[in-house]
């Protein structure tokens, strides 16, 4: 066998400058880069979490402000609300379906 098939071209993801080794700097570079992307990745789901509960939480709401415009009296606007709801529902119900889909099929991917 020649001696070029035995040297590994492969490194390690910290070293960023491709010398085969990982000094300090890198080092901190990586853990730094790591770091904030577990931060952004948590803010992110964060922000999906409260986007699905708002989404819920309206599901909920939009019958009660049906019926407080027909308890106000205006009849027209619980009208136009009652012909608006199947679409909002429709809508609603796939933002928080593609929530948890997301969801499952990460869980499902992570436990490979």
């Amino acid at each position: 066998m020649s001696e070029e098939a035995n040297v590994s071209t492969s490194f390690h993801k910290a070293d960023y400058n491709g010398d085969g080794k990982v000094d300090a700097e890198e080092k901190a570079m990586y853990l730094e880069f790591k770091r904030k992307r577990l931060e952004d990745e948590d803010a992110m789901r964060d922000s999906q979490r409260k986007m699905a509960w708002f989404a819920l939480f309206g599901m909920l709401l939009y019958p009660a402000c049906v019926l407080l415009a027909s308890f106000v009296g205006m009849e027209n606007g619980a009208g136009i609300l009652g012909d608006m709801a199947p679409t909002y529902f429709v809508s609603v119900a796939a933002i928080v379906a593609a929530f948890y889909g997301k969801t499952a099929f990460e869980n499902t991917n992570r436990n490979d």
